[in-house]
């Protein structure tokens, strides 16, 4: 699965299975990512101004994985976990320092990051190596006294790793067990399942209406017809900004907005944008074992209705539904694991520590609908209280202003430490989703291409 940069560290790959506790038996078999092996890369980092860093490698879930941490000489005593998001396949194990690392230094906050010990979607080593770098600070760091408290913050899949390290089956399951005082996952994937179903949907369906769609599964040849697959449903492919025709294109355009969370401004913008489209189109012909982390298929749409219009199913799209190639997810794909988290950890919905969620509107490799089923699951566990969402009117996947960060920051650990609920936005209604000015309350930046939002009067 092909590696797609932003300013802010990103995921790129995907997940499937909400999954909650089951009584099915789970695989006997051993995924291939159990016997990868990688290459730690000790960091390099510089330390800043009035603050100590400690670098190097440690005992990681699959072998070494690479640390950096670095504490204030004002340190209030707090630890600020950051997970980074997806490094694609390669070898070598690399360290991320967080985006705000300097804004915590100066608040006295202490911050550490792990590499992991495996590159791919592993979620799994994601949250077993962040909770085994908490629990080594004091070691690490030559004996400065155990953290008074903890915080975790990540980006894209390392927003499913925050959002995962704070649920009640991981604190049941993991071999690393850390209790978070709150959770800051930003653009993160909060629904396994949904995840990859998104991506092999997409891809799925745009090889249907281009013609190409395959009759068995996965489609062995997707990246060769990948051209043709463009060239039926775009009318320009070249630039920053592709262009779909006003066919199939369109078609494609609108069934990807339902499957995407519904109407909402910047959707179509984040549909254009070519790096996003890429990193999608970059999956197409997987076959449903996240690239070997887990033994069996978990993309499946049996049952799944594919719309480009509202209202009663038209002819045409009963047609396409009728035709488009059907596939059965194994229900054992990802169960629940004795003695250890699943291959891949489960976000449901059950925590209980204050979370605050960042998401852009237009993002299209983890959509926005992430936070409708996030809220919907938390809200399902009584948790609704416990969860604040905020929209951001952007189109690129991790897309955030600085300000927009230290804000969320602060509301979560202002909110952590007072119990005062900060403000957020309604991610669930769809008349409030879809109005032009949605996102404008916690916006704070006007992006290229996206409509400003009214100044107060």
């Amino acid at each position: 699965m092909p590696a797609f940069r932003s300013p802010v560290p990103i995921f790129l790959a995907a997940s499937l299975l909400l999954g909650s506790c089951t009584q099915v038996r789970p695989p006997a078999e051993v995924p291939a990512q159990a016997g990868r092996t990688f290459k730690p890369v000790t960091p390099t980092l510089t330390a800043l101004p009035g603050a100590t860093l400690y670098q190097g490698t440690s005992a990681g879930l699959r072998g070494e994985a690479a640390y950096a941490i670095e504490v204030p000489a004002n340190w209030n005593g707090t630890l600020v976990m950051y997970a980074h998001g997806y490094r694609g396949e390669g070898e070598n194990l690399t360290v991320d320092a967080p985006p705000l690392r300097a804004y915590f230094l100066s608040q006295g906050y202490a911050w550490a990051a792990s590499s992991y010990s495996a590159n791919y979607y592993d979620v799994q080593a994601g949250v077993e190596d962040t909770n085994a770098l908490a629990l080594a600070f004091e070691r690490l760091t030559g004996g400065k006294p155990k953290p008074s408290k903890y915080l975790i913050m990540g980006v894209s899949m390392g927003g499913h790793i925050a959002g995962a390290a704070v649920e009640k089956e991981t604190l049941a399951t993991a071999k690393n067990r850390v209790s978070y005082a709150a959770a800051l996952p930003l653009c993160g994937v909060m629904d396994e399942e949904y995840e990859f179903q998104w991506l092999g949907d997409y891809t799925l369906v745009a090889a249907q209406l281009a013609g190409l769609g395959p009759r068995t599964f996965p489609q062995s040849n997707y990246q060769e017809l990948l051209p043709a697959i463009k060239q039926a449903l775009f009318t320009s492919t070249e630039g920053a900004l592709w262009t779909e025709n006003s066919g199939q294109g369109a078609r494609l355009r609108e069934i990807a907005r339902r499957l995407t969370g519904g109407d909402r401004p910047v959707f179509e913008l984040g549909f254009r944008l070519a790096g996003t489209q890429n990193a999608v189109f970059g999956t197409g012909g997987a076959d449903g074992t996240l690239n070997g982390i887990l033994t069996r298929r978990l993309y499946g749409n049996e049952g799944r209705v594919y719309r480009w219009t509202d209202g009663p199913l038209t002819a045409a799209e009963k047609t396409f539904n009728d035709v488009i190639l059907r596939v059965r997810a194994d229900p054992a794909a990802n169960v629940a694991r004795p003695g250890g988290l699943r291959w891949l950890p489960a976000v449901n919905g059950e925590f209980s520590v204050p979370v605050l969620t960042l998401h852009t509107l237009g993002d299209f490799y983890v959509p926005f609908r992430h936070q409708q089923l996030y809220r919907q699951a938390a809200q399902a566990n009584g948790n609704g209280d416990r969860l604040v969402q905020r929209a951001i009117r952007a189109a690129g996947h991790c897309e955030f202003d600085g300000a927009e960060l230290v804000e969320a920051f602060n509301d979560l650990v202002t909110w952590e430490r007072t119990g005062v609920r900060p403000a957020g936005d309604d991610v669930l209604t769809a008349a409030t989703v879809a109005s032009p000015t949605y996102g404008c309350r916690f916006t704070r930046k006007t992006r290229a291409g996206v409509e400003a939002c009214p100044t107060a009067p």
